[in-house]
């Protein structure tokens, strides 16, 4: 964990990890969105998914949720924002060869784009995808469907090993991170050239079948 994280945890860790549900788990939204959209808390949603699935078991049903549904409404708002101020916001806010190579990885693999970034945890950036789908005027709803389900995978995954390994969970993810980016890498890979082959299959049976023939004729009802 970064190294300024350590205090904040430990406030995190006393004030809302330790609270009642129904406290819990509004603050665990606000934190959510507000890290997804105009703060960089680095790490605090997987912190505090971990810490808090650590320290009751029985939260890993539910909690991971909370965190997700944070993430996801966040990025609605980044997602927004961009998607009014345009090209001239997005390229104040980042660079410009970075825009670009954002760009094209969502021409060629499409919802993958951000699915990818959204499963994994930092130092992976997210924030600049989210912003140039905006800009792009990605399909709202694509969007927000593919950001939910990926967020929810991955803090899921967090507290189901957090339960077996605690804060350890933590530490290897940012230890392994580059570990982590290949495999998935490797993986979407691997899902996009299988899309490819299924699609171009269809396509070559689509083709290759005959149309239906309806000859004019005279009708053999009439007499």
């Amino acid at each position: 964990m970064f190294d300024w994280l350590r205090p904040i945890g430990r406030w995190l860790e006393r004030y809302v990890i330790a609270l009642p549900i129904y406290y819990a788990a509004p603050a665990m939204i606000l934190i959510g969105a507000l890290d997804s959209s105009l703060l960089s808390l680095p790490e605090i949603n997987d912190y505090l998914v971990v810490g808090r699935c650590f320290k009751q078991p029985s939260a890993v049903f539910y909690f991971p949720m909370f965190a997700a549904i944070g993430s996801v409404l966040g990025c609605l708002l980044l997602y927004t924002i961009m998607r009014r101020g345009g090209q001239a916001l997005l390229r104040r806010r980042f660079k410009r060869e970075n825009i670009e190579r954002v760009e094209r990885a969502y021409a060629r693999y499409g919802f993958l784009a951000i699915a990818i970034p959204a499963l994994l945890p930092p130092p992976m950036p997210f924030k600049i995808f989210v912003a140039t789908a905006g800009t792009l005027e990605y399909p709202r709803w694509k969007f927000l469907v593919t950001v939910m389900v990926a967020r929810a995978f991955r803090y899921y995954v967090e507290g189901i090993l957090a339960v077996f390994y605690g804060r350890r969970v933590l530490a290897f993810m940012r230890d392994n991170g580059l570990v982590i980016i290949t495999i998935c890498g490797a993986a979407a890979i691997v899902f996009v050239l299988v899309f490819a082959l299924v699609n171009r299959s269809q396509l070559e049976v689509a083709d290759n079948q005959p149309a239906d023939v309806h000859p004019d004729g005279p009708d053999d009802n009439k007499s």
